[in-house]
């Protein structure tokens, strides 16, 4: 785990890459300078200044997350890497958002559970993948033994499962709920979830995950993970309006030189039969 000033960095680092490329500046002049706004007391421009070289060589920003281990998250490398993967509708912006939102929460009072729900509603709101993206959130430091065995069960056994139901039986709710049935009530498995965790959960079983997240963000002041835009289609509406608007030019200058008696047919070419009459 860095400190807390590396991260509020971080945070500023992704805002200002997001920003300037929206800019249309490209990522690898942004990464030239950028390492000299960063406070120097921070390993933050040593790592840029890798980045740099790293993105000269491969053309990929991930590359360089990738072999910064010990600074980078495997998750952040995760995020960047679906970014850059052709197909899918997580451009690099979006990725760019979600890593300042968890270098901020990182800044502040971070908690295991809170980094959880946010990076699994990451995967949830992007499509990012379940398989890849847990095993990338089970290297975080931030997770102990007992978080990395119930991230890989999660990864076994998500989709067989209500999510809101794995939360609620690993909560202190859960124990306290068991113990009132039962005062000699011993959990097997450690609680990973408070109380309050574990009251939203139950309240939120068999519905929608997104439910639970935004519950959590209201009640418990957990960040919220970054959603993509809906497709502007604007500008493909516009496109074929101008196509339909040249064919109904086309139509009316041909009725209006039937009207004249000025039909030009060439313009249409000669049928490949009329040439075989001929």
């Amino acid at each position: 785990m860095l400190g807390p000033e590396e991260y509020i960095e971080q945070a500023y680092f992704f805002r200002v890459l997001r920003e300037r490329q929206a800019d249309n500046l490209a990522a690898q002049d942004v990464l030239q300078h950028v390492h000299q706004e960063i406070l120097a007391v921070t390993r933050l421009p040593y790592a840029i200044q890798f980045l740099a070289g790293e993105i000269k060589h491969t053309g990929l920003l991930s590359s360089g997350f990738s072999r910064l281990p010990h600074y980078f998250t495997p998750f952040q490398a995760f995020v960047v890497r679906q970014a850059e993967e052709e197909g899918l509708r997580f451009e690099m912006p979006l990725a760019f958002l979600v890593l300042e939102r968890e270098a901020e929460y990182r800044a502040r009072q971070l908690t295991p559970a809170g980094l959880f729900f946010y990076q699994f509603e990451v995967l949830s709101r992007n499509r990012l993948g379940y398989e890849e993206g847990l095993t990338a959130m089970a290297g975080d430091p931030a997770y102990d033994a007992n978080w990395r065995d119930y991230l890989e069960m999660l990864r076994r056994q998500g989709g067989t499962i209500d999510f809101a139901e794995m939360v609620y039986v690993r909560s202190e709710s859960w124990v306290r709920e068991q113990r009132r049935l039962d005062p000699e009530y011993q959990p097997s498995l450690l609680p990973l979830f408070g109380d309050k965790e574990g009251r939203i959960a139950q309240a939120n079983r068999n519905r929608d995950p997104l439910y639970l997240f935004a519950a959590l963000q209201r009640q418990l002041g957990y960040p919220e993970a970054p959603r993509p835009k809906p497709r502007d289609d604007l500008a493909a509406k516009f496109e074929a309006l101008q196509v339909k608007l040249r064919e109904w030019e086309a139509r009316i200058k041909l009725l209006e030189g039937e009207m004249r008696g000025q039909v030009d047919l060439s313009q249409f070419g000669k049928p490949d039969l009329l040439d075989d009459i001929k």
